[in-house]
């Protein structure tokens, strides 16, 4: 997993929880790289479980509450980072449309390694979007929480709803209709 990952997870969880979670929740994780990250590293995706798991024990916030959260936190760094690509859509709906096609290819030049979902448009109107995320990691809170907050900057309102195709969340449909 990418390391900027990493650098804005324990960012959100400062600027949310203080510095003295992020320290609790390094130091319970035991991990191999004692919560020594850079952003441009790659890293063991089990140290984002360890360490979410870690900050779900020390709040009491279910994980998926979190990575939803740290959904909105990431779409706003990633905006801060990337204006240019946000800016060259107009809505929050073609952002969406255009994840695999620009966005996630735009992202791989960044980081030619980065193990990214998939998302699967199944329908398109106006004002709505069926689609279909997949990752073998299982991050559609996380997912669900940067869908919610792109409309969010485009001053849009939506519902989100999403059915978990399997057990562990590897895919879920997304079924968002923006609102106004």
């Amino acid at each position: 997993m990418k390391g900027i990952v990493f650098t804005e997870f324990l960012e959100m969880v400062e600027s949310t929880f203080g510095l003295q979670v992020v320290d609790t929740i390094i130091e319970n994780s035991n991990l191999p790289t004692s919560g020594a990250y850079t952003s441009v590293g790659t890293y063991d995706f089990n140290e984002m479980v360890a360490l979410l798991t870690e900050l779900s024990k020390e709040t009491q916030i279910p994980t998926n509450d979190l990575l939803y959260s740290f959904g909105h936190y990431l779409f706003t760094g990633l905006a801060e980072a990337h204006p240019e690509v946000v800016a060259s859509y107009k809505t929050p709906l073609a952002l969406l449309c255009c994840i695999e096609d620009h966005i996630h290819i735009h992202v791989k030049k960044l980081y030619p390694d980065a193990e990214l979902p998939q998302f699967k448009i199944l329908s398109k109107t106006d004002n709505t979007l069926e689609m279909i995320y997949s990752s073998s990691r299982g991050l559609y809170a996380l997912a669900h929480g940067l869908i919610v907050k792109t409309f969010e900057h485009f001053e849009k309102m939506v519902k989100v709803d999403y059915k978990l195709l399997n057990e562990n969340g590897t895919e879920v449909k997304f079924a968002i209709v923006q609102n106004g």
